[in-house]
């Protein structure tokens, strides 16, 4: 099965804004000189050995204010703000144009969001015992609706778009979820939380942003899905400052999307199923006045 881009629905109106639908949240140990390179300065990193606490969040939407859609968050790591701390995301793609622009600049979100394609295709695995399921690939669509699901994986081919030219950027491969306990119980347990973050400091919104948001799901520990990344070698220098600034600003954006590569390679830990999703995204305010320029990238 190939699932392409989704296209774009309603306006978003005011905040907050409500998204429902399944996820899948991954946390790696990532260098922290990994993490520093797109972390601003004046952002103190939580970190511990030489490492920080980052990932993705892999996000399929049934509803939201643009509709149905696919996301991708790179965490980049977690940021200390007094008394708790934040994480950063150094990339988001999605595959809808109009969730892209409202990540970058309608109401100020200051996302780094790219519009990408998002390519499914599930695998069974013969032999295995069959069940009704309400995993993750059901929630997403892309399990069955007969009376047993044999266990297998799922692969998504994750490609940025820049006009007619897509670069991959990583496939994630989800297995499915072996035999749940009955009721409820295989869904997970029911929990509310807030996941404050930071965002800004772009060539859209170049003020630092904070934003809350709150999730009411039910989580369970899965099986950590496996990213492999491109044919290519992500490399994490800024090239030579001696280019023209056309070449100075494409070698920028391949070093961000490249650092954003080394981060989904990074070593999980830990991965936690999001089912009965509803979250939702307060507009975020204005914690800095400051410009890109102005902070170290490197």
């Amino acid at each position: 099965m190939e699932v392409g881009e989704t296209k774009c629905s309603s306006g978003y109106g005011n905040p907050p804004w409500t998204f429902k639908g399944s996820a899948l949240y991954q946390l790696h140990l990532v260098k922290a000189e990994t993490a520093r390179a797109v972390i601003p300065k004046e952002l103190r990193l939580v970190e511990a050995f030489g490492y920080t606490l980052g990932g993705f969040f892999l996000a399929s939407y049934e509803d939201s204010p643009a509709g149905a859609f696919d996301e991708l968050v790179v965490i980049a790591g977690i940021v200390w703000n007094p008394p708790t701390s934040c994480a950063w995301a150094a990339r988001v793609l999605v595959n809808s144009d109009e969730a892209c622009d409202h990540g970058r600049k309608v109401e100020y979100v200051g996302l780094p969001s790219q519009v990408a394609r998002f390519t499914k295709r599930i695998t069974a695995v013969q032999g295995q015992p069959k069940r009704k399921s309400s995993s993750f690939l059901n929630m997403i669509g892309l399990g069955t609706t007969t009376t047993c699901t044999p266990k297998g994986f799922m692969d998504l081919q994750v490609s940025e778009n820049k006009g007619c030219v897509a670069t991959d950027i990583c496939n994630i491969k989800l297995a499915t979820i072996g035999p749940t306990p009955k009721f409820d119980q295989r869904m997970g347990l029911a929990i509310k939380m807030s996941l404050p973050s930071f965002s800004g400091h772009s060539e859209y919104i170049p003020n630092l942003l904070k934003y809350s948001c709150h999730i009411e799901c039910r989580v369970r520990a899965v099986e950590p899905a496996k990213v492999s990344g491109p044919s290519f070698a992500p490399k994490e220098d800024t090239g030579n400052l001696h280019q023209t600034a056309n070449s100075a600003t494409e070698e920028l954006i391949d070093n961000e999307r490249n650092l954003s590569i080394s981060v989904l390679l990074s070593k999980p830990i830990i991965a936690l199923e999001f089912n009965c999703l509803k979250m939702q995204v307060e507009a975020p305010i204005v914690v800095a006045n400051c410009s890109k320029s102005s902070l170290k990238i490197s």
